[in-house]
């Protein structure tokens, strides 16, 4: 058996037990020691087989008490619609110049945000976005003409999510700073989206576990039944 760390020593969680969403977040929150404030994220295991066409889940949800970091955005636009996301606060903003920056090596970017006549464009980049999962999408609000709204969106706490291929949903819902409620929050806006986006395929028990972690804590187990309830 692995020895354990003293920090993993010092955690007070039962790893058998099914915790209440509010006992679950508190007992996040008490067992994050570092001396940062750690990022407190989601693990969500569904009954889908994501090798199957109608069992993929993907999705954004809005975050109601935000995310807590900094999103850096960039946005592929010309003209009218570039000055719409730099106006809206988007990091780096370009078209042919910004693909080039991309090849070049240049990342400093969190979300990818286009207007669909770019996409043709962008498409050039889909083996160095694609991979890091920030290929624009219109299935999660990513290829817009609206980008304005997009920018703002994605600094306000939109957060994309996409099943693994253990079928596995992992997303950030904020950080241990934020208040027990503010978290909640957000734990059930993230179910509530992992529900609507619901496969067709998707057969049996649907939300199979649900666990939470700061970046440097254990995971706590939450009952599922009483969140769903």
């Amino acid at each position: 058996m692995p020895k354990q760390s003293k920090r993993e020593q010092a955690w007070s969680v039962d790893r058998n037990r099914d915790y209440g969403l509010d006992e679950a977040i508190r007992a996040v929150k008490d067992n994050a020691k570092a001396k940062f404030d750690e990022s407190v994220e989601i693990s969500v295991n569904l009954g889908v087989d994501p090798r199957h066409a109608d069992q993929q889940v993907r999705g954004v949800v809005n975050l109601p008490s935000g995310t807590g970091r900094d999103v850096r955005v960039a946005v592929f636009a010309r003209a009218g619609k570039a000055d719409e996301a730099t106006a809206a606060g988007a990091d780096v903003v370009g078209a042919e110049d910004l693909v080039e920056r991309v090849q070049g090596g240049f990342m400093d970017f969190d979300r990818v945000i286009a207007t669909p006549d770019m996409m043709a464009l962008v498409g050039r980049l889909g083996k160095v976005l694609g991979p890091r999962g920030l290929m624009p999408n219109p299935k999660v609000g990513t290829v817009t003409p609206n980008v304005a709204q997009a920018v703002k969106d994605a600094k306000g706490g939109a957060v994309e999510f996409r099943v693994e291929k253990a079928g596995i949903v992992h997303a950030g819902i904020g950080k241990v700073s934020f208040t027990e409620d503010a978290l909640a929050l957000n734990v059930r806006a993230m179910v509530d989206a992992l529900n609507r986006a619901k496969p067709t395929g998707a057969k049996g028990t649907y939300v199979k576990k649900i666990s939470l972690s700061s970046t440097m804590g254990p995971g706590v187990k939450i009952d599922v039944s009483s969140l769903q309830a």
